[in-house]
C-alpha cells in the first residue's frame, strides 16, 4: 500500500499502478478543512527562534595553582560577567554554574565552551582545560530540583571553595 499526503494532487498519482489513487482523484482542497489565523494570533507552542534559558555547568581542571589566585580570578570573571551564579574551586579544578539565554542548546553550549578560553587572560584564569559541560533547559533544571536530584540551587551565590 502506498501512502500519499492529502491534497498532493497529480503528483501523488505519478508512478502509480493501474490509475489514480483515492487522494489523487479527489479535487484539490476537497475533504480538507482549512482554517485561518487572525493577524496577531500567537502560535500555541514555543517559537524556536526565541531565546530560552539554559542552565550551564562548566567544569575545568589542570595543574595546581595557588588557591588565592584561583579565587581572585573567578571573582574577576564573576565581576566581568554578572550572569555567573556560583563558582566552586580547588587548587586544581573549578566548576562554574550560570544561566545562559540562547536560541537553542547548541548556541548555549558554544558560548559555554568559549567562556574559559576567551576570559582566561582578562580575568587571570589558570590555564586549565574544560573537562565537563552540562547544558539543560529551565524546565529540566526545575524538574530535577523538585524531584530531589540534580544540582542544588545556587545558594549562596558567589565564589566558594569545594
Amino acid at each position: 500500500m502506498r501512502r500519499v499526503r492529502p491534497g498532493a494532487g497529480a503528483a501523488a498519482s505519478r508512478g502509480g499502478v493501474g490509475g489514480a489513487s483515492g487522494a489523487a482523484a479527489r479535487a484539490v482542497g476537497e475533504g480538507r478543512a482549512l482554517t485561518s489565523v487572525a493577524a496577531g494570533d500567537r502560535f500555541e507552542g514555543e517559537p524556536e527562534d526565541l531565546p530560552r534559558l539554559w542552565h550551564v555547568t562548566l567544569s575545568v581542571s589542570g595543574e595546581e595553582a595557588p588557591l588565592a589566585e584561583v579565587r581572585r580570578a573567578l571573582e574577576q570573571l564573576a565581576h566581568d560577567h554578572p550572569f555567573l551564579l556560583t563558582s566552586r574551586y580547588a587548587n586544581d579544578h573549578a566548576e562554574i554554574r550560570y544561566w545562559e539565554e540562547a536560541r537553542d542548546l547548541h548556541d548555549a553550549a558554544a558560548v559555554a565552551l568559549r567562556l574559559w578560553g576567551e576570559h582566561r587572560q582578562t580575568a587571570g584564569l589558570p590555564p586549565w582545560e574544560i573537562v565537563g559541560l552540562e547544558v539543560i533547559d529551565r524546565q529540566t533544571y526545575h524538574q530535577r530540583i523538585s524531584e530531589g536530584y540534580g544540582p542544588a540551587p545556587a545558594s549562596p551565590v558567589g565564589v566558594h571553595p569545594f
